[in-house]
């Protein structure tokens, strides 16, 4: 696949979009981790951070994914998702700089939750145009183009809120957030791509909503994946905490977060690019919950570390085995997805895998507080090993998954 020929140029705008909303939530999330804490220093502050946004997502979720489905415009979702991040991001903006009176941290939650709502929409408008964009023969490449780009917003976001926290202000990072989701919305309305009509004949919302759970659960190789990976990140995820680990034990500042943030993303990356070139086929599944059980063993190795320098290296090697499990998930997902279907599912697919990043945070940061916050992450990596081990057993279609049975 060349990307880069006129055919794809809305795959390159598509792209484009994704890049600045990942930027811009990258950095408001760094900026809201920093600020959270300087006001609390409290760990499950942090966790209720993650509560806040997936509470709302969860509530929107399956209704944005039927709602892509069925009607007309997908861009005009993924536009509408852009302008509700900016809204967030200024929001955000005026709480850093005392306009809004009143307690901070409840103004930083409602900011968070609205970010939750203009989420739920994202992923659907994505993946819909994705596939409307590239033929079949180009899904499993176009998944590792797409991962990179993703990745590579982790890695310049985190770095980016790091140095404008640091070297800055927090004010100056919202409003650079805020420019970003506005550029991403303009990159979005720049896309032109033929979508099919809307059907005169829609189901019932709850109806259309029974169809997509019916179809994710009645699919045991979607329905592990997607668990499989709800549950390493549900357990096995310590970007939450982050802030607390750069405090507390490297002593370091705000850029110190940005660093550490950035290395899954730049170990992800990494991945992506080479499975453009090398797209994993044969036993998918076995690569599947190898890069699962190896995010878990580079979490406990992160908690045992007391060197900075030695922890980014163990998050970069997470993000190499993340990546390799992010791609491989996402490949499944576009193959095994009938066209009608995309919206819901990339909703579903949310709501397992996006909210468990918060409800991750939530649980990072409850366990934090219960058992401590080096123990709490070796608690999560050994969970995350024990859910590969019950996945491999109870899930023989994806333990012998090979790609090319899905096409």
């Amino acid at each position: 696949m060349t990307i880069f020929n006129l055919h794809n140029h809305a795959f390159l705008k598509l792209l484009a979009f994704r890049i600045l909303i990942v930027l811009a939530y990258q950095i408001m999330a760094v900026a809201v981790g920093w600020h959270i804490y300087e006001i609390t220093h409290d760990t499950l502050a942090l966790g209720l951070v993650g509560l806040a946004e997936v509470l709302p997502y969860f509530a929107c979720a399956l209704f944005a994914g039927h709602a892509v489905d069925h009607y007309y415009s997908r861009r005009l979702f993924g536009i509408l998702a852009a302008v509700m991040l900016s809204i967030n991001a200024f929001m955000l903006t005026a709480v850093s700089t005392g306009w809004l009176n009143g307690d901070a941290t409840l103004w930083i939650y409602g900011s968070i939750a609205f970010t939750g709502i203009a989420r739920a929409f994202i992923a659907p408008s994505y993946s819909t145009l994705f596939s409307l964009i590239l033929p079949r023969e180009d899904y499993a490449r176009a998944s590792g183009v797409g991962s990179a780009t993703f990745q590579a917003g982790l890695i310049i976001g985190p770095a980016l809120g790091g140095i404008l926290v640091g070297f800055s202000s927090k004010t100056v990072a919202y409003s650079i957030a805020t420019a970003l989701c506005l550029g991403a919305a303009i990159a979005m309305t720049s896309l032109h791509v033929k979508e099919p009509q809307a059907s005169f004949d829609k189901p019932q919302v709850l109806t259309s909503i029974a169809q997509g759970l019916r179809f994710v659960f009645n699919n045991q190789i979607i329905l592990s994946a997607l668990s499989l990976d709800m549950f390493a990140v549900l357990f096995g995820g310590t970007v939450a905490m982050l802030p607390a680990f750069i405090h507390d034990i490297y002593h370091y500042g705000p850029e110190g977060l940005g660093i550490l943030r950035a290395a899954p993303a730049a170990g992800a990356i990494i991945t992506g690019l080479l499975l453009t070139r090398r797209p994993i086929n044969l036993h998918a599944g076995r690569w599947l919950l190898a890069a699962v059980a190896s995010f878990g063993l580079c979490m406990i190795g992160f908690a045992l570390s007391t060197y900075f320098w030695i922890a980014g290296i163990l998050l970069l090697l997470s993000g190499i085995v993340d990546g390799i499990s992010v791609v491989t998930r996402s490949t499944i997902l576009q193959l095994a997805t009938p066209d009608a279907m995309r919206g819901r599912v990339s909703a579903i697919n949310g709501i397992f895998i996006g909210s468990s990043n918060e409800l991750g945070a939530f649980e990072s940061g409850l366990a934090a507080r219960l058992l401590g916050l080096i123990p709490s992450v070796i608690f999560g990596g050994i969970m995350t090993l024990t859910i590969v081990g019950i996945t491999a057993k109870l899930a023989p279609k994806l333990r012998n998954l090979q790609l090319h049975e899905l096409h």
